[in-house]
């Protein structure tokens, strides 16, 4: 990319000389380039892969405040920076979707997250596995944390943002592709002008590689209709930091029942959505040919141009449509790359997943993701005809409500349902047999859907359990601020338990750990 050295001045400086329709003319010349490897069979793979995207906060060890992430640790095995100074990504090594794959999945993720806790303990510093971080940093406010930001000759530079040219570039191109600047959520309004308000939140990301790139928008439709009802299974962002509330403050009713179970949906939304233009972060269409698969990723608005060398990978064939695709932000979505012509792959990112309680719990969405994905595509499920309005409204209903949600779903039979024991059972058997065409065992099986069986019948979701640990701090006199971060603490000290052997299913009531 054009600029000079780590000076992000310099280097979104420029981005003012690249040409947006000259880029664009690069990306539709390069989109020719990923079809022709389509049709040459490049991005098919003899077997179905998967891998996971991890991201993860820092918090201090002792207090539970938000700490940066030393430079130094994100040079520990499978992590780099993301959009907060307080995050880490990681990456697995892609695996089969097997049993022993999954397993692989599990060791690789937690074999990494365990030495770089070891190697940020002697900081003092202790990475967290959620959806959205409710303490800030011990200095300085929250809000300021997340909104600060430095202008320099027309550019916007977020303090607490990485230095990296793409997440400053979000706000600093021109206003046509500016992103917006406002949050609205109930009880809560935030204002900013760079992407720091983003940083709240944190996600897994399970992949699923099918054998045939041909075949990416039909799994790209199954994963859209999957999208609604694994949402509500995972919700864990019921709350935002107190203090980004609304004067007086958020109440019980606010905290416990009426805002998002999963904030980190409409905070992304609103946030990183250019203002009055098409919407980037959104629940994505449906496709009927790979050729529409890449031809709206080309299209997609670009929000930071670039002129970008090649370093000589396979995928820098198509170097400028991968950088346009690092903004296509849906909550589902199709990606072409690889190192190498042999390692290409056409993938299905799934987005809407926040971090979970354990590795168990985000395996376990991993497993049933994949699952469910082989076994409703295999035997032509009727979940594949429910209308794409419905699927949107089950995903935004579920973000707004968990398991309590008003979802459709169509079962193996054909009949319409919204019992939410009916949609899960059915889902759960698709995913089962996913899974045993996959080649996994009945016990692996089990253990691997369990912690999201144990969701279903008890109603327990990590944002449920979080609302309950609210519920009775406050029954013991505390604020609804001291309430939210009572309730972060006891999160934070049983996910220290249980981060790699349990899962939520296993945690005892809130009753037992937050009044310990």
């Amino acid at each position: 990319m054009t600029g000079k050295g780590d000076d992000p001045v310099e280097r979104l400086k420029s981005l003012a000389d690249v040409e947006v329709e000259a880029f664009n003319e690069r990306v539709r010349e390069e989109a020719d380039v990923i079809r022709d490897h389509v049709d040459a069979g490049t991005f098919d793979n003899e077997q179905v892969t998967t891998g996971l995207e991890y991201e993860f906060y820092a918090v201090d060890s002792e207090t539970g405040h938000l700490r940066r992430i030393p430079r130094s640790l994100l040079g520990c095995v499978g992590f780099d920076r993301e959009l907060g100074l307080h995050n880490a990504e990681l990456n697995s090594a892609v695996h089969p979707f097997t049993g022993r794959g999954i397993d692989a999945v599990r060791a690789d993720v937690t074999a990494k997250v365990d030495a770089l806790q070891r190697r940020a303990a002697e900081d003092g510093i202790r990475v967290v596995s959620d959806g959205m971080w409710t303490i800030g940093p011990a200095e300085g406010s929250t809000e300021d944390y997340l909104t600060e930001a430095t202008r320099e000759e027309g550019l916007t530079l977020g303090i607490n943002v990485s230095n990296g040219v793409r997440y400053h570039g979000f706000a600093s191109v021109d206003d046509e592709r500016m992103i917006a600047s406002r949050i609205d959520v109930p009880g809560a309004r935030i204002q900013a002008d760079s992407a720091g308000p983003v940083s709240l939140t944190t996600s897994i990301q399970p992949h699923y590689q099918p054998r045939r790139a041909a075949d990416l928008p039909k799994y790209h439709r199954i994963a859209t209709r999957l999208a609604g009802p694994l949402l509500a299974l995972a919700v864990n962002s019921p709350f935002l930091p107190p203090a980004l509330y609304d004067d007086p403050g958020p109440d019980r009713e606010l905290l416990v029942s009426d805002g998002y179970a999963e904030h980190r949906i409409p905070v992304y939304e609103q946030m990183m959505n250019p203002s009055g233009r098409d919407r980037k972060v959104k629940f994505p269409g449906d496709f009927e040919t790979l050729s529409e698969v890449i031809d709206r990723i080309a299209s997609d608005p670009v929000l930071v141009p670039a002129d970008i060398e090649a370093e000589g990978r396979f995928d820098d064939e198509f170097v400028h449509f991968r950088h346009k695709h690092g903004s296509y932000w849906r909550w589902v979505r199709p990606v072409f790359d690889g190192a190498t012509a042999g390692s290409a792959s056409a993938r299905i990112e799934f987005r809407p997943i926040a971090g979970q309680p354990t590795m168990s719990d985000s395996v376990a969405v991993l497993a049933a993701f994949g699952g469910a994905m082989r076994g409703l595509g295999e035997r032509d499920h009727p979940i594949v005809d429910l209308p794409w309005k419905r699927a949107e409204e089950n995903f935004y209903a579920a973000a707004r409500d968990g398991l309590d949600a008003d979802m459709t779903w169509i079962t193996a039979d054909g009949a319409e349902t919204t019992e939410t024991e009916r949609l899960y059972d059915d889902l759960f058997a698709a995913a089962t047999t996913g899974l045993e065409e996959h080649g996994c065992t009945a016990d692996q099986i089990a253990a691997a859907l369990s912690p999201l069986r144990s969701r279903v019948e008890t109603g327990r979701t990590p944002a449920a359990w979080k609302r309950s640990a609210v519920d009775v701090a406050l029954d013991e006199g505390a604020t609804p601020a001291e309430a939210v971060r009572s309730a972060q603490r006891a999160y934070v000290r049983l996910q220290r338990q249980t981060l790699y052997d349990d899962s939520l299913c296993d945690w005892p009531d809130p009753e037992a750990v937050v009044l310990a």
